[in-house]
């Protein structure tokens, strides 16, 4: 079955970087557009950037653009999230999301905290 498990989130500093992997299985990874989103409590799930199959198109959040960056890697099943510049107001649970066939399948969800 679907399986995308989320890493690398964590405790980092006000200006830090992370960079958080999603690895993927049980469905052919480089036929479909993978996303991150994100979410604090009390507010809904936000999209945080997409890429397309071969890593050709990418989208961005207006909160983020310029400070991360999405890539993937279709040999390994892995897509990624680079985030630089960190802010205080980025700390939420992100979660790697896939959509297959009219369904939306997501990851555990790891956790980033940005706060000095």
């Amino acid at each position: 079955q679907v399986q995308l498990v989320e890493s690398g989130g964590g405790l980092v500093q006000p200006g830090g970087s992370l960079r958080l992997s999603c690895a993927a299985s049980g469905f052919t990874f480089r036929q479909y557009a993978m996303s991150w989103y994100r979410q604090t409590p009390g507010k809904e799930r936000e999209l945080v950037a997409t890429i397309s199959r071969f890593g050709g198109t990418t989208n961005y959040a207006d909160s983020v653009k310029g400070r991360f960056t999405i890539s993937r890697d279709n040999i390994k099943n892995t897509v990624y999230l680079q985030m630089n510049s960190l802010k205080p107001e980025d700390t939420a649970v992100y979660y790697c999301n896939a959509l297959i066939d009219k369904y939306s399948y997501w990851g555990q969800g790891t956790q980033v905290t940005v706060s000095s």
